[in-house]
């Protein structure tokens, strides 16, 4: 069995587009005949400069390769171009590819991918999710609104979430690190009270955040969140602190939580080595694939840190995600969008389902979903715009800051 031909889909979810801009998926064929799907999250370049660099690293280093062949794989495209070190778009456009192969190993042995890392350790996996607004109800209004944040955290309790999402802390920009501004913090501070008030002790608080602050910024944030008792604080500082990261967790007595961001298992080693997080959050799309992230959960357990992976993508990674999460002791929970998404469990055709606050995970072969390619085919991406984008402006010190959740509004609402 040899890996022969390679297809892109690149998809625009339908508004509201919550999982971003765009969605990039791979689809691999055997010699043989046999399929297998793959998600990339890697939004350095452009999506169709993104294309050309999956259909170079399947060229160079995979096509004509038996798909189990994931280590070797893996060594060619983290070692080209003499490089041997974490490189995003390359270990993006791989990884994506890397899924797909799990897959096709799967259908090829019909059996499931978790059944292929060890065996299902978890028959259902804990799932949270951020805090969205009703359908037909969005606003840039909800991302700085308390009261209406804390109706929707009370809305996903109910529905048997026990774990949600916000990120109320103001913009992440390309000029990296910044102190927080007073209402910043005074904000993010009133949320915490207002969805710790709306869901009593039925859910844990995460608090996120996009790397926006300086090591003394994060450090005045959380101080001023820590008596709602979040159970995370997500990547206070830029990924690219890695040392810094300890100099923030000794700080504060909320657990860190970090990894969206991070590519290969050498960055999550380096802030586990000292002491930087207790949670790590890997996008399988990004980090090197199924099996890196299995050795990273595995090094994180010798750290009795916790693995929740990260999506903001679409289904094939969440697919990833739960068959990952099923083999691994040391899972935390796994990010869902909402109940699973309408969009992205259209385009799986509902393979995987979720129940009261849990993702069932699948026993069908490979990752365990049903990939409509007429409908990612209906859906495609034509714009110029990133996945995910920063803001330029700098941090506003003399009125409100906006966040707005991913997926831009057209007015700024009065705050």
């Amino acid at each position: 069995m040899k890996l022969k031909d390679l297809e892109i889909f690149v998809v625009a979810p339908p508004a509201p587009g919550w999982g971003g801009r765009y969605w990039i998926f791979t689809k691999l064929t055997t010699d043989n005949g046999i399929t297998g799907y793959g998600e990339c999250y890697a939004s350095t370049v452009g999506p169709e400069a993104m294309r050309a660099v999956i259909e170079d690293v399947f060229a160079r280093h995979m096509q004509g390769t038996n798909p189990e062949e994931i280590e070797l794989m893996y060594r060619r495209a983290y070692s080209s171009g003499f490089t041997q070190r974490p490189d995003p778009t390359v270990m993006g456009a791989f990884s994506g590819l890397e899924i797909a192969c799990w897959d096709i190993i799967g259908k090829a042995r019909n059996r499931p991918v978790h059944a292929l890392l060890g065996g299902k350790l978890n028959e259902r996996l804990r799932s949270y999710t951020y805090l969205y607004p009703e359908p037909g109800k969005e606003s840039g209004e909800f991302w700085v609104n308390a009261d209406m944040t804390a109706e929707a955290a009370a809305r996903f309790a109910g529905m048997g979430f026990t774990a949600v999402k916000f990120d109320p802390a103001g913009p992440y920009t390309i000029r990296g690190g910044h102190d927080p501004s007073q209402s910043d913090i005074s904000r993010s501070a009133l949320f915490c009270k207002r969805i710790r008030e709306a869901v009593g002790d039925r859910a844990d608080l995460l608090f996120g955040t996009h790397g926006q602050f300086n090591v003394a910024g994060a450090v005045r944030l959380a101080q001023a969140i820590e008596p709602y008792g979040p159970l995370w604080y997500e990547e206070p500082i830029p990924p690219d602190n890695l040392l810094d990261f300890a100099e923030v967790q000794k700080a504060v007595r909320i657990p860190v939580a970090t990894g969206e961001r991070f590519t290969t298992k050498a960055e999550f080693a380096t802030v586990l080595r000292t002491g930087g997080a207790r949670i790590l959050q890997p996008a399988l799309g990004r980090a090197g694939g199924i099996w890196e992230c299995k050795k990273i959960a595995a090094i994180a357990e010798v750290f009795t840190a916790q693995m929740a992976p990260h999506l903001y993508a679409g289904p094939v990674e969440w697919a990833a995600n739960v068959q990952l999460g099923a083999s691994i002791p040391n899972l935390l929970m796994v990010e869902t969008i909402e109940t699973g998404g309408a969009f992205h469990l259209k385009l799986i055709r509902n393979s995987i389902r979720w129940e009261e606050g849990y993702v069932i995970v699948p026993d069908a072969p490979g990752l365990g979903i049903d990939f409509d390619e007429d409908l990612a085919r209906a859906h495609p991406y034509e714009g110029t715009g990133l996945h995910l984008q920063m803001q330029e402006a700098p941090c506003d010190y003399a009125r409100p800051n906006w966040f707005e959740g991913g997926a831009p509004s057209t007015t700024r609402p009065k705050v």
